[in-house]
């Protein structure tokens, strides 16, 4: 294929899961067709910002037209629209590797998903996910990329494409390094050929990017360092305006936090508390591992997200830290291993804690929404940061058996309003409020006033039992099988079965379990129910046990203790039948199913099939007698 001035064209086919994620985003998934120019302002000021790094090591690199800026100019006739910036430019590598294939793995997935559920995809998503370039198709049919890259001796390529199978590359004649796109609008989307329109759009979004953006030759937004303005200075609207930009979010901050340092270290910091967690955080938390706030030095931006700022708990906050005490041509290598870096992330990280307590006290109902979306993420720095554990430990929220649903209690309130003969923290873990509250291992402590906290989070089996004690009283899971319970059972004057027939039905239970069970006791926890299991004193707890089967599938389960309520109807029945006729089939059936029923409050009984004949057989039974 040869082009009007007579060079070659290149034709090229996208990608198999190229050509699904664009007729995805082109067809099915965007709701706000004004962010195309978001992203392609924000890819601008990427290039311009690679320039302007390079430039600090490389004296070869190609000059640009004019300062470093981006231009846009629209034409409300003939629906054209063109932006261009003297950036770092692409070559013909680069315009395949960045404009040919999906940007991050994982992204085609989430975005069938969310298809398949029938979501449409906002422009918070867009961004996030490495596929803003292609949003331009939201409002044109066809886009062409001319560019031509920084590097000596580099040459210019034209790069064009309708967003279906394929795209063509050729070479062409460009002065200067930089990116021009252009494209003419869709008749339904001519309001982006209005300069009033585009202007209201860079304000909304683009209004602190690092560099000029005119537009018909009028500068629209404001470059400023936000940042390194003092605290007293900053107004809501400009903080607001900021974040949205930097978070590529559309809801205004849940709070800031300003950190102005001068000593051992100097930095600045702008850091923000979203409302929400970010969707990829929940899809997959390992994102957490590649986030973090911007990296400046002396007002240049070093990396976009540098992981090295802040500890992997905290990386959900967004913002800028900008400092003097790196040197403007650092490498990533080295901003990992300097420890001017270690010594920001350790004071960044006070701060930061500081910060949520001081939320926790002054304003508990925005505390209460932050702990809602990032509790469970902040949970992990019990386990990996331990020098400010007992700060994480303070922050800590549980729901418990004398909260109302979504209401906390914090271990210090729990400790406080304990009875003077409690010696233990008593917690129960399980999957909702609801399943925790009906199981019976709850009952002796709920029958006798003695609160307890209610783990639903899937985080707290892995970090809650680390804490061991708080304030002295060891932290205990009510379902293990030494808590004391005798003292209590003997004043509420309980009368258990005498020893002589006590201990034949123990042994009954024994022999019809067999292996399945650790032991057989008499248990002093259970008041309404007949029987439950308990974990051993250095066995798992259920819900941990089940955890860790999600993530090791062929792991043994561990045997359990069962309990026997021996003042329970039921089992005083059970007695009389073992005394009137030892081999009625009846009593190992009866056994069977009330050991399945306690696996079913564990969430552990594999097959309902044996445990439904068996009711029916009882069932049928009970009938017959009456």
């Amino acid at each position: 294929m040869t082009s009007n001035n007579g060079s070659s064209v290149q034709e090229f086919e996208y990608k198999a899961e190229m050509k699904q994620l664009l007729d995805l985003i082109v067809h099915s998934l965007y709701t706000h067709p004004e962010i195309f120019l978001r992203e392609l302002i924000s890819n601008a000021s990427d290039a311009l910002s690679k320039v302007r790094f390079s430039a600090l090591t490389d004296q070869d690199l190609l000059e640009g037209e004019g300062d470093p800026g981006i231009r846009i100019t629209v034409d409300s006739k003939e629906l054209t629209f063109v932006i261009e910036d003297n950036g770092i430019g692409m070559s013909e590598e680069e315009l395949i590797a960045n404009l040919g294939t999906v940007a991050k793995s994982g992204t085609l997935g989430f975005m069938q998903a969310l298809k398949d559920q029938q979501q449409e995809l906002d422009g918070n998503l867009i961004g996030q996910f490495g596929v803003g370039f292609y949003s331009v198709f939201m409002v044109t049919d066809e886009v062409t990329v001319e560019t031509r890259s920084a590097k000596p001796g580099s040459e210019g390529y034209r790069w064009r494409s309708s967003g279906e199978g394929t795209y063509t590359i050729e070479k062409i004649e460009k002065a200067g390094r930089g990116t021009t796109i252009s494209f003419r609008l869709k008749e339904e989307s001519k309001e982006f050929a209005e300069e009033y329109r585009i202007e209201h759009i860079i304000k909304k979004y683009s209004n602190f990017v690092d560099f000029p953006i005119t537009l018909g030759g009028r500068q629209i937004n404001s470059v400023t360092a936000l940042w390194q303005r003092s605290k007293s200075e900053l107004k809501d609207e400009d903080l607001n305006e900021f974040y949205k930009f930097v978070a590529n979010d559309f809801q205004d901050p849940l709070d800031y936090l300003h950190v102005s340092v001068e000593g051992m270290v100097s930095f600045k910091a702008l850091l923000f508390l979203p409302k929400d967690a970010p969707p990829e955080l929940l899809y997959r938390q390992s994102e957490l591992e590649n986030r973090g706030p911007q990296l400046y030095v002396k007002k240049v931006m070093i990396q976009h997200e540098c992981r090295d700022l802040l500890p992997e708990y905290l990386r959900f906050l967004v913002g800028v830290v900008d400092t003097e005490d790196l040197s403007l041509n650092v490498s990533r290598e080295i901003v990992q291993s300097s420890p001017v870096m270690a010594k920001i992330r350790q004071i960044l990280t006070g701060k930061i804690l500081g910060w949520f307590e001081d939320l926790a006290r002054e304003q508990p109902e925005k505390f209460r929404t932050f702990y809602k979306a990032f509790g469970p993420i902040v949970k992990i720095g019990l386990n990996t940061d331990f020098t400010n554990r007992d700060k994480l430990i303070e922050l800590l929220r549980f729901e418990s058996t004398k909260t109302a649903p979504e209401e906390y209690v914090t271990l210090g309130e729990y400790v406080a309003r304990m009875s003077p003969d409690q010696n233990e923290i008593y917690f129960h873990s399980g999957s909702s409020r609801s399943q925790l509250l009906a199981h019976p291992n709850l009952e002796y402590f709920q029958d006798r006033g003695i609160e307890v906290l209610l783990l639903s989070d899937p985080v707290d089996v892995f970090v809650i039992p680390s804490i061991h004690e708080y304030e002295k009283k060891p932290l205990k899971s009510i379902e293990k099988a030494d808590i004391d319970f005798t003292k209590a059972a003997e004043k509420e004057g309980i009368e258990p079965l005498p020893e002589n027939l006590l201990q034949p039905v123990l042994g009954l239970f024994r022999d019809v379990l067999g292996e399945r069970i650790e032991d057989v006791v008499e248990s002093h926890r259970l008041v309404n129910s007949p029987v439950t299991l308990v974990s051993g004193k250095d066995a798992l707890d259920s819900q941990m046990e089940r955890m860790m089967k999600m993530m090791q599938a062929d792991m043994p389960a561990a045997k359990k203790i069962l309990e026997v309520n021996t003042s329970h109807p039921i089992i005083r029945n059970l007695s009389g039948m073992y005394m009137a006729n030892a081999a009625n089939p009846l009593i190992g059936t009866v056994i069977l199913q009330l050991y399945d029923a306690a696996l079913l409050h564990e969430g552990g009984l594999d097959s309902t099939t044996e445990f439904l004949s068996r009711m029916n057989e009882l069932i049928e039974a009970a009938t017959l007698q009456r």
